[in-house]
């Protein structure tokens, strides 16, 4: 089982780089009126919502997993806006 201490960093980061950076993706997708950055931005976010829970129940992999899909999908957004 992790640590408790951990749980909690871990929650604080997702929520953090999750809800700010991710947000201004499809905020900026939307200002921009890119559908497929958006789309892509809310991939990466529901990806990283789901590695919260991979984190609960204590399921490394799966957590590193989806934290790859979440950057290739908010990189794959990025390129679309054209940063």
């Amino acid at each position: 089982m992790m640590n408790p201490n951990y749980d909690t960093y871990a929650v604080a980061i997702i929520i953090a780089f999750g809800s700010l950076i991710i947000g201004g993706l499809m905020a900026a997708a939307i200002g921009f009126g890119e559908r497929d950055a958006f789309f892509f931005a809310l991939g990466s976010a529901t990806a990283a919502w789901l590695a919260g829970y991979a984190v609960f129940l204590d399921r490394p992999r799966t957590f590193m997993g989806l934290v790859g899909v979440a950057i290739v999908m908010s990189a794959a957004s990025a390129i679309v806006l054209g940063f």
